[in-house]
């Protein structure tokens, strides 16, 4: 597999060389060169979630990561199920949840850890991430305990959930955790900073586990295949999916899927009142404000780092970027939409019923629409608690971290204050 750096086209990179650089030169994100088309994707939506996702990993990976260990990798990250739930007659949800940290973002964290582990081959490894809420618990129990792998993970003091905060604050080790004064958009500024830092970039081995490394963003391509496979095949004709979008990684992978072969006619991008994407796809301007602070706070970005991506895909005529929609959905509207899906006997939390009203606001007749639910509702326990007015139980999860005391370093929005802290603890 070759990538392009989309800041530098001389900059290029095997899939493994990708994964270990996480960002190419100039902070630039790196993209395949090529992305194969699928002929056989009828066939492939019969097979197991697992024996799928090795195919289709293999499509894009070419003969790197052989010799078993892609399918070692696949068979160890993927060991939960990605559950399709019908919501009314022309409406489903994909569950994302049922991984270790309920989020969706386990599938990219524990594919990108089992994959880094092997092709590191022992040399140390600094991960550097930033997160507004689950990315941070994904790379923390996708990478505890890997021997030469330490992880750093940034996140806005009090602006993520009690219980986001406390699954990945309480675990320790080999995970170090940073509550940085400010927004999240000023913590992936901090980790943007520190790649360009040769002292820090080379000191310290770093690579990055947000969705901009390639591997995770891969991974994530496989569960739209699985999506797909469990809807009825009559909803698979006019499929419309809503994905509620932060930093654009999950819409990404999922627009991937669509030019190898899967049938989807669009998608939204479902945002909530950072609207950076939908006024730009409504007016053709880039024009991010300042970030608002939300109930559906993962999708608090003003500046969403995954969007070169989706324009090269654009513009190297793999999308029809008319397959493309944005919706904003502000607070009333998300409340609204987790009422009404209560109403219809579903549970669910801030991020997926803002996918939920996008696409039910959205949908023409004869088509089908599928949602992302990407967190279970309990991670966001006191704002669903509040809205439904009813309680809701706490999975195991949850409850075996809910009385642990946070590890977590408060921290300035200060690059050289990061720095120093990062050589104390890690030297």
């Amino acid at each position: 597999m070759e990538l392009v750096n989309l800041k530098d086209a001389q900059d290029t990179a095997s899939f493994s060389e990708a994964v270990q650089r996480g960002l190419g030169k100039n902070q630039g994100l790196y993209f395949p060169t090529h992305i194969p088309s699928l002929d056989d994707v009828d066939s492939l939506l019969t097979l197991p979630f697992a024996e799928r996702s090795i195919r289709i990993l293999r499509a894009l990976i070419g003969d790197e990561l052989g010799g078993g260990e892609l399918e070692e990798i696949i068979n160890t990250a993927f060991t939960f199920p990605a559950p399709v739930t019908q919501i009314k007659d022309n409406i489903y949800t994909l569950e994302l949840f049922h991984g270790p940290t309920l989020a969706f973002k386990d599938f990219g964290g524990r594919f990108m850890a089992q994959t880094l582990s092997r092709i590191s081959e022992g040399k140390p490894v600094t991960i550097l991430t930033a997160t507004s809420g689950d990315t941070g618990a994904a790379v923390a129990h996708a990478f505890h305990g890997i021997e030469n792998i330490n992880v750093v993970i940034l996140f806005p003091k009090g602006k993520i959930s009690a219980l986001q905060e406390k699954l990945f604050t309480t675990l320790g080790d080999n995970i170090h955790t940073v509550a940085i004064e400010s927004d999240f958009d000023a913590c992936q500024s901090l980790v943007k900073t520190a790649f360009d830092d040769p002292d820090v970039r080379e000191g310290l081995h770093l690579n990055s586990a947000n969705s901009i490394n390639i591997s995770r963003l891969l991974a994530q391509v496989c569960y739209y295949f699985e999506a797909v496979s469990q809807l009825p095949e009559a909803a698979r004709k006019e499929l419309v999916v809503s994905v509620p979008s932060g930093n654009f990684g999950n819409l990404t992978a999922g627009m991937i899927a669509k030019a190898m072969g899967l049938p989807v006619k669009r998608f939204i991008a479902a945002t909530n009142v950072n609207d950076t994407v939908p006024r730009y796809l409504k007016t053709g301007e880039w024009k991010p404000k300042s970030t608002v602070a939300t109930m559906s706070n993962a999708m608090d970005v003003s500046q969403p780092n995954n969007w070169p991506r989706i324009e090269a895909l654009v513009e190297q005529g793999y999308i029809d970027k008319a397959c493309l929609k944005g919706e904003s959905v502000d607070e009333e509207y998300t409340q609204l939409a987790m009422r009404q899906l209560a109403q219809a006997g579903y549970t669910s939390e801030p991020h997926a019923a803002i996918a939920y009203r996008a696409v039910s606001h959205d949908l023409e007749p004869g088509e089908t629409g599928l949602f992302l639910g990407t967190a279970h509702p309990a991670k966001f326990r006191e704002t669903v608690e509040n809205v439904l007015g009813s309680p809701l139980h706490l999975p195991k999860e949850l409850a075996d971290v809910a009385g642990k005391d946070s590890l977590a370093v408060t921290l300035p929005s200060s690059y050289e204050e990061l720095k120093k802290h990062m050589f104390d603890v890690l030297k």
